[in-house]
């Protein structure tokens, strides 16, 4: 590069500094203003101009701020007429600032609080939509999803004719999916295993296991629409189970599974597995016709 065509660059480069180190240093002093602010309003013993600060924080989606104020609130206006709001409101801040633990916590103690209170019937719903909101993916431990169901169930149970009856219906159908698609994740699990733990030659427990836990799944949610899915891992867990039995208990367990398959046929005789199941049976029978 030509040493008077990087002198171009960096006189431009200079300018268009000059011209934007203003706006930063403006910048910098509302957000240092705004600071400065904040900490005199959290440390004043004005708790009404304080709270009207929190509302105002609130409003204006800075829920970070408004969290902070309300926490030393809640306590302090214990016994006056806005005690109710500001539990509620710091529930809420924390709801919309995505700390939904603690928005359900809040919620909580706002309904034990206040069970006959202004804003009892919300209350109740965020604990349910609080914990609805950080239950994990089915794979991992699911406690937090029972206790969303639990909620909900308060809820409706509570409120019969709540604002927000069909929204929870709805969140108990999409979490006990969850718990479907957990147990489901629990037999591939051990239809996967296989023989590879367990005493298999003389049992299978591994298929055992699978067959017993899509069996309970379908038992607990019988109108699941997984439910062709455990089906198929009960009647192949039920063939695999069969093939590495024991020479005395192999009779019994090709019957078993010859009938297991028949019953898949006939529930989904549509189902794309249907020839995985005459196959099935083409080979039980090599077994069982004697």
């Amino acid at each position: 590069m030509q040493i008077k065509e990087l002198s171009l660059i960096l006189q431009f480069k200079n300018k268009s500094m000059r011209k934007f180190f203003p706006i930063i240093i403006v910048s910098a002093m509302l957000l240092t203003g705004c600071a400065n602010e904040f900490n005199q309003v959290y440390k004043t013993s004005d708790y009404s101009y304080k709270y009207e600060y929190a509302k105002e924080c609130f409003m204006k989606g800075k829920y970070t701020r408004a969290v902070t104020l309300l926490q030393d609130l809640v306590t302090l206006q214990k016994g006056t007429d806005n005690a109710q709001e500001s539990l509620y409101m710091l529930a809420m801040a924390q709801y919309l600032g995505k700390d939904y633990e603690s928005a359900a916590t809040t919620f909580k103690k706002y309904y034990s609080s206040y069970p006959k209170g202004v804003y009892a019937e919300m209350a109740q719903y965020y604990i349910g939509q609080s914990l609805y909101m950080s239950t994990p993916e089915p794979r991992l431990d699911q406690s937090q999803t029972v206790a969303a169901i639990s909620a909900f169930q308060d809820y409706l149970d509570l409120f019969p004719d709540a604002k927000y009856k069909e929204t929870a219906q709805n969140r108990l159908f999409a979490l006990q999916d969850k718990l479907v698609q957990k147990e489901f994740y629990s037999a591939q699990l051990y239809y996967d295993l296989g023989q590879y733990f367990g005493n298999c030659t003389n049992g299978g427990n591994n298929y055992e296991a699978c067959i017993i836990t899509a069996q309970n799944a379908l038992k607990d949610y019988p109108y699941t629409s997984m439910r062709e899915k455990f089906a198929l891992l009960i009647m192949k867990s039920k063939y695999e189970l069969a093939q590495q039995s024991i020479e005395e208990k192999k009779f019994e367990r090709f019957q078993d599974a010859e009938d297991e398959c028949y019953g898949f046929i006939n529930e989904y005789p549509d189902s794309k597995s249907k020839s995985l199941a005459e196959k099935y049976i083409s080979k039980c029978k090599e077994v069982t016709k004697d």
